[in-house]
């Protein structure tokens, strides 16, 4: 729990998703539906639960299976008309795209969509899809969608983590909704080193739902730009930054420094001018990030970094376990 000064405000936010959801379940809140069938794959916390990642491991699956696919999003962070439906240009910007559609469209090479709707990227996504006349098997991948149902989906992933079951809801907390939210989903999955301890809390949440499926996912950490130096500043602008520093110092990197921004955070001379002051304040010779912070990085940016030291990027890399396994149930779900 990060903020125990707002439980008495949880109540308020509880209420709030309970009517929600509600008027979902009761079918009086419209719902836009695709042509093409939508995957969403969400989590019941506001971030840290590895989405992003697992969309990526997802997409690299299914294209190995022969199945295409796009991927949809809100764009979250997004400054340059905000609210249009666009296609994500891989070279373009962070404040026209929102940093995490840039990085998936430069990790997967496929086509990203954003929009402050997401059945609107879904549309324009059907329409490029018709004018490539593209054939086989199709699927839009929604990026963070479990509270977005304004947009039908055919499949359900949710992620769950050890720290979603020890958290409190909003705004006490990171969670959206309740743990018993997860009766919604077709698919659960659990980071394989905690499959353990969270497989009987699905099963106590889900007892009276229907049964979904429970899959496991690995995860790894690997620096994907530049090697560390021996005495970096260490920064992040995500959603749980200690998880960040806890990898670092696992793969044997000690920072001189670790700084917290926020997520999603936008990168201005201010808050660049704060990096290389902290970095020559304790003496570091580089400096190390996380790949959603480096795509926001300018060229001057990097310069201005790269007269302190050099710039390494670490990425969090994710393993769906038995492969050969899951696709066949997604299939089936399908």
């Amino acid at each position: 729990m990060k903020r125990p000064w707002l439980l008495p405000l949880v109540p308020l936010w509880a209420a709030g998703a309970a009517w929600k959801n509600r008027a979902f379940d009761r079918g009086s809140a419209k719902v836009e539906r695709l042509e093409i069938p939508v995957i969403s794959v969400g989590s019941l916390s506001a971030g840290g639960a590895g989405k992003t990642p697992f969309v990526i491991a997802l997409g690299e699956a299914l294209r190995r299976a022969g199945i295409g696919f796009d991927v949809l999003s809100r764009g979250y962070g997004r400054t340059v008309d905000a609210q249009s439906a666009k296609r994500v240009v891989g070279t373009g910007s962070a404040e026209e795209f929102g940093d995490e559609p840039l990085m998936m469209t430069r990790r997967l090479g496929r086509r990203v969509y954003v929009a402050a709707e997401r059945a609107a990227a879904g549309r324009m996504a059907e329409r490029e899809h018709r004018a490539q006349r593209e054939t086989g098997p199709w699927v839009h991948l929604l990026d963070d969608g479990f509270q977005h149902r304004r947009l039908a989906r055919a499949v359900d992933i949710v992620l769950l983590t050890q720290a979603d079951v020890q958290d409190a809801l909003l705004p006490a907390g990171d969670l959206r909704e309740p743990l018993r939210s997860l009766r919604r989903a077709d698919v659960i999955v659990l980071r394989k080193d905690e499959a353990a301890a969270l497989r009987p809390v699905v099963e106590r949440v889900v007892d009276f739902g229907k049964k979904p499926l429970v899959w496991e996912m690995e995860r790894g950490f690997h620096f994907v730009e530049g090697a560390p130096a021996s005495s970096p500043l260490a920064f992040c602008g995500i959603a749980r930054p200690e998880a960040f520093l806890q990898s670092l110092r696992l793969s044997g990197v000690e920072p001189a420094s670790f700084v917290s921004l926020k997520d999603h955070q936008r990168y201005d001379d201010g808050v660049m001018q704060q990096l290389v002051q902290a970095a020559e304040r304790v003496k570091a010779n580089g400096f190390v990030t996380t790949a959603k912070d480096a795509v926001k990085l300018s060229p001057a940016m990097r310069a201005m970094f790269e007269r302190v030291g050099p710039v390494a990027v670490a990425d969090i890399e994710v393993t769906i376990c038995n492969e050969d396994g899951f696709i066949p149930e997604l299939m089936k779900l399908l």
